[in-house]
């Protein structure tokens, strides 16, 4: 059994370590962060990813709300689901409810990176919460148009039935290429200490074996069915470099849900809360205010 990332050996620079704390909830050891004074806001980053991921974000919002930043099960220092189904969108989303129910904070809003998004939008259709809005940053929302998802799913449960795989992943990750690559892959320029923060995850093999397992059990076609249904107001954020699900996939998601608001910014990737996290802040920030005065106008500064 591989070892997951140790706080005491790991987490030492860990950022925003000051906000971090350990929760018991739904049967898991959550990280989490909880940061600020005001409405409460929950922020869900996608796969593969951590609360590293909003590290430059996080203090930004803190000025005016409560930030909620777990772990996603299995993903960082947070335990794995003991049971398939919660590697499932709808069990994540299960999951997640507990964890803020075991918090007592109640997000006004919940604002999602990629699969984050598809996690906040199953939390809400599922009436786990009710936030006044959601955003989705670069969501992953619906399957993509080709994909087979019946295979790309056996193909996903083969790979987590490959023990060794997660350690060979890790071992590549160490020297730092893969990660580059990998970095490249998504369309966004980070700084490097953005980039060794995601290879400390990626180094890990328990990590890497429970993203896999993640992915193995992730089918959108049910929440592509369901979207329709989605009643808060939705903002769609879409990058123009975005490698990693293309800017059009937002697109799609605006036309399935009624009155859904579709924001383009150029020149930005898959991660581009972290190449300019003030824009995301005035945005999510707007946002907010947008869902409890719908009649304003969305802009983005920066």
């Amino acid at each position: 059994m591989s070892r997951r990332l140790d706080w005491q050996r790991e987490g030492g620079d860990w950022p925003n370590r000051a906000f971090s704390r350990f929760v018991e909830a739904g049967g898991l050891r959550w990280h989490v962060q909880v940061a600020g004074h005001g409405p409460p806001l929950l922020l869900l980053h996608g796969t593969g990813a951590a609360t590293h991921s909003w590290r430059d974000l996080l203090p930004l919002l803190a000025r005016e709300y409560t930030v909620i930043a777990p772990d996603l099960p299995g993903h960082g220092f947070t335990a794995a689901p003991t049971t398939r189904t919660g590697f499932t969108l709808p069990g994540m989303a299960a999951l997640t409810a507990e964890l803020l129910r075991v918090l007592d904070l109640h997000p006004t809003l919940i604002a999602g990176h990629s699969a984050g998004a598809a996690i906040a939008s199953r939390m809400v259709l599922d009436r786990h919460a009710s936030p006044a809005g959601v955003v989705s940053l670069n969501g992953a929302l619906l399957p993509l148009p080709g994909m087979p998802v019946p295979l790309f799913l056996a193909v996903g449960r083969l790979m987590v039935a490959t023990p060794l795989l997660p350690r060979l992943v890790a071992r590549r990750a160490a020297d730092g290429r893969m990660v580059q690559k990998l970095m490249e892959s998504t369309g966004s320029v980070i700084d490097p200490a953005g980039v060794a923060l995601y290879q400390r995850l990626v180094s890990n093999p328990a990590h890497v074996r429970d993203v896999l397992s993640m992915m193995a059990h992730w089918d959108l076609r049910a929440l592509q069915r369901d979207l329709p249904r989605l009643t808060v107001p939705l903002v769609l954020v879409a990058t123009g470099n975005d490698r990693t699900v293309p800017p059009a996939e937002s697109g799609r998601v605006s036309r399935l849900v009624p009155g859904a608001r579709l924001v383009e910014l150029p020149g930005l990737g898959h991660l581009a809360h972290e190449e300019r996290p003030e824009a995301f802040a005035a945005l999510i920030g707007e946002a907010a205010r947008e869902s409890v005065a719908p009649a304003s106008q969305l802009s983005v500064g920066g």
